[in-house]
Parts: C-alpha cells; sequence; structure tokens
C-alpha cells in the first residue's frame, strides 16, 4: 500500500489484518504531488525485489483551490495524473520482467471519472496548466481525469508495439460516499446527506471498488488493454478523450515534465 498519510494506511492495514488475518501488506510512504516523493518510493520498493503483477493508479484530489505542487505543477493535474504517469513508467520494468518470468499477465488499472467529460474546451490547457488565469477546479478535476484515460490509451499501445505481457485500462469508479470532497465542505455535506437517500446512484467504499478489482483480477478481461469500463462494463469515451493526436501530445508533456 503506497499512502501519502501513514497513519492512516496503517490503520487499513490493521483493519485488513483482522479481517485476514493471512494477509501479508507493507505500508509505504507515497505523495503523487511530488516527484521527489515518487521516485523515492520506487527506490525503496525496489530494494524489496518483490515481483509485481498488478498496479492500481488510485489516488485523487478533487476541487481544490487553485495551487502549486512543489514541481509548479498545478494541484489537479500534479496529483492525479502526473504522479501516477511517473510511478507508473518507473515500475513498468519491474512489471515486464514479471510478466515474463511468471507467465502471468500484468495489469494497470487507472481510477479514472466521468468528471473527464467536463475539461476546459481545448481538453488539455498544454500552454496554461499552471496558469490560476482562467482556472476552474471544477475544469481541473475534468482536465485531470482526461489525462488519466489518455495516458491509459497511449500506454496501451506503448506496451503492444514492444510486445510487453502487460494490460492497462482506465475506469470510472461511480459517485462515491469518500471525502474526497473534503476541500469544498459545503458540496462534501451535500454530497453526504444526499447519499442517505439515494443509494441507488450513490454507491459506498466496496460497490465503487468493484469495477476496479474487475479490471485487477478477472479473466473476462485478460488480453484487454487502452479500454475505459464503467460498472464493470466497457464503455465508449467521448469528446476529448477519443483523440489519438491529444493522447500522443500529452505523453510527449509528461515525458518532458518528468524527465
Amino acid at each position: 500500500m503506497a499512502v501519502r498519510n501513514l497513519s492512516t494506511g496503517s490503520g487499513v492495514k490493521a483493519a485488513i489484518m483482522k479481517e485476514i488475518r493471512t494477509a501479508k501488506i507493507d505500508v509505504m510512504e507515497l505523495d503523487l504531488s511530488l516527484m521527489a516523493s515518487v521516485r523515492k518510493f520506487v527506490e525503496n520498493f525496489n530494494k524489496l525485489n518483490l515481483p509485481l503483477n498488478i498496479l492500481i493508479n488510485n489516488a485523487g484530489i478533487a476541487l481544490v483551490p487553485f495551487m502549486l505542487s512543489r514541481d509548479g505543477i498545478e494541484l489537479h493535474f500534479a496529483t492525479n495524473y502526473l504522479g501516477h504517469f511517473l510511478l507508473t513508467n518507473l515500475l513498468l520494468e519491474n512489471m515486464r520482467i514479471t510478466a515474463r518470468e511468471s507467465g502471468i499477465e500484468g495489469r494497470i488499472v487507472i481510477v479514472s471519472s466521468v468528471a473527464y467529460e467536463a475539461t476546459y474546451h481545448e481538453g488539455i490547457r498544454f500552454d496554461k496548466i499552471n496558469e490560476k488565469s482562467g482556472y476552474y477546479s471544477f475544469l481541473a478535476y475534468g482536465q485531470s481525469k482526461l489525462a488519466n484515460i489518455l495516458h491509459a490509451r497511449e500506454l496501451s499501445n506503448h506496451l503492444k508495439e514492444q510486445e510487453i505481457k502487460v494490460t492497462v485500462n482506465s475506469l470510472h469508479p461511480g459517485v462515491i460516499t469518500t471525502n474526497i470532497l473534503r476541500h469544498r465542505r459545503f458540496w462534501n455535506g451535500i454530497v453526504i446527506a444526499v447519499s442517505k437517500f439515494v443509494m441507488n446512484v450513490m454507491k459506498n467504499v466496496q460497490q465503487g471498488a468493484a469495477t476496479t478489482c474487475y479490471l485487477a483480477l478477472h479473466p473476462q478481461v485478460q488480453g484487454v488493454s487502452g479500454r475505459y469500463f464503467v460498472d464493470c462494463n466497457e464503455a465508449k469515451v467521448k469528446y476529448h478523450a477519443a483523440d489519438t493526436n491529444l493522447a500522443k501530445k500529452l505523453w510527449d508533456l509528461s515525458m518532458g515534465l518528468i524527465s
């Protein structure tokens, strides 16, 4: 478990161990908004000499006021997308070797959101990602979620070209009753209140994790890559998420940012 808050992560580990006593869990620090933290995490993980079959990119923040990470990157983009991009890039060699030596397909699962449809009109503000002018927290969140989908599609193409036995897919987990809107207390309160009366729309954490687990573990999606899923079913992407050239341009930008 790669977590930003070690105390919270340790509590989750304890809860899992109480329920599944044979579980083996390591909790390691990782702040995806900081590239130095990502690199340090990968360095520490590699020292464990563990194989890596499945990588789930699940960290997320939403609707935060405009601010830059310590690397000078807009915080939604840094945390929800670029940190995952770098993490995946650095762990990919381990996944390639594990898949080859084990004979078991590796899987990368990227948690996106249907909010990708609500982004800036150009999709990705390549020249203005880190500018406060024109910034809207909801659109910035949508931009980062669009980037997640584009990342999965473009990475899938690279993996296929190199004949690496690792798949990568993105997904919308649903509207879940979590504290992701903690930076907007008013909206967070409304979501929590509404969830008590519209459970047919809102999902609890277990339901929200279902599509992630499906893509990580189910044999039905073996060999499936570069797709987008909702409620454990493949869904067709819309608008900017279907733009192949945009995906390639984002890939080139991201490689430049992490180099």
